[in-house]
């Protein structure tokens, strides 16, 4: 089934009278933010005409998202995801416009990624097994704490960093109307009851508060830079 245009994530910079639908991804990493490979490539990229060309460029495995073939053009494609296209020698992340808009930005470190963990699972044997937020989940020690990053080098799935969350950690607002803002975290507040819990950044503009879903670590306290280059 196809996606309204009109009804289509607000993430999605396409126009949304240029006609009735819009291709939907299939299911697999991120959330229902994603974006189908497809639109990524005629839309962002603007590398084809229109959905047949995007397709068969797709079909025929010129383009790679985080260091894999990816031929399916409905492929869910979300933040910070690498696409890559060899021919052209060309690298691009996703990340955020100033209007909380998926957009690529070409870059220079396409082997690696960053991933916010979301959740920890214990397996048989005691093995811990990190959940991270599109979807990927990799053996770790248990030395890594639910919303704390880890820069990963890709494809391989390396672990290669540690980003804690903590006062004074670089982070990204990824939901709302602050998303793609970035600032440090100044304070964490635990809400009792059923209500999320809240963290306050400080950012150039100045101090704004979001629930902790929408905070994204990027870069140590120590740092004045995101660990992976956001194309800015």
């Amino acid at each position: 089934m196809h996606q309204k245009r009109i009804s289509a994530p607000k993430t999605y910079k396409i126009p949304r009278k240029a006609g009735k639908w819009v291709v939907k991804p299939s299911p697999g990493p991120h959330n229902k933010e994603a974006i189908p490979l497809a639109l990524v490539v005629r839309d962002l990229l603007q590398y084809a005409d229109n959905l047949r060309e995007a397709r068969k460029i797709i079909v025929a495995g010129e383009i790679l998202v985080d260091g894999v073939v990816r031929k399916d053009y409905k492929f869910p494609v979300g933040l910070f995801d690498v696409v890559s296209i060899p021919k052209l020698g060309k690298n691009y992340r996703v990340v955020f416009d100033e209007k909380g808009r998926y957009v690529l930005r070409e870059i220079e470190d396409y082997d690696r990624k960053v991933y916010k963990i979301v959740n920890k699972t214990i397996l048989k044997g005691g093995r811990v097994q990190l959940n991270l937020f599109d979807g990927t989940n990799i053996l770790a020690t248990n030395d890594y704490k639910t919303k704390d990053s880890i820069l990963l080098k890709i494809p391989e799935k390396q672990i290669l960093d540690h980003l804690r969350f903590e006062e004074g950690a670089l982070i990204m607002i990824v939901g709302g109307t602050h998303a793609g803002e970035i600032g440090r975290v100044k304070e964490y507040k635990i809400v009792k009851g059923s209500g999320s819990n809240l963290v306050t950044v400080e950012t150039p503009v100045g101090e704004i508060t979001t629930v902790e879903d929408y905070i994204f670590v990027v870069g140590k306290k120590e740092s004045d830079k995101p660990v992976i280059d956001l194309g800015v």
